[in-house]
């Protein structure tokens, strides 16, 4: 019995540390994206995280700020979806303190997938 509730115990204080973990990516961050015509674009995320839930838009050269959708928060690991002019690209995403390293792959094969690195902004000062 007694090794039951070392187990036990063990197993709680071991979901606790995984949990303590996880990483919050609540704020602003940016990435240059390189195009193929040698040119560079800038990209700016925000997010705001309440546990697993997870909200936020993409600011990119188009102009108005794209919401973020179907977002999966697991650990260091996100994902979500931006949807524009009838086409979804999905990202998935792992934080390492102020980076993010993306991934991206659209639902159409003429739009190709990219990788960046998103760098966390300076907190504005109050």
């Amino acid at each position: 019995m007694k090794k039951l509730l070392c187990a036990c115990a063990a197993l709680v204080l071991g979901l606790s540390a995984a949990s303590a973990m996880a990483a919050d990516v609540t704020g602003t961050w940016t990435a240059e994206m390189k195009t193929p015509d040698g040119n560079s674009i800038q990209m700016g995320f925000t997010f705001k995280q309440d546990g697993a839930k997870l909200t936020g838009t993409m600011q990119g050269p188009q102009g108005d700020p794209i919401e973020i959708s179907n977002s999966k928060i697991d650990g260091d690991k996100f994902s979500f979806d931006i949807s524009f002019n009838g086409m979804t690209i999905h990202y998935n995403c792992t934080v390492a303190g102020d980076e993010i390293k993306m991934t991206s792959k659209s639902d159409q094969g003429d739009f190709p997938g990219m990788e960046l690195t998103l760098k966390r902004a300076p907190a504005a000062a109050k």
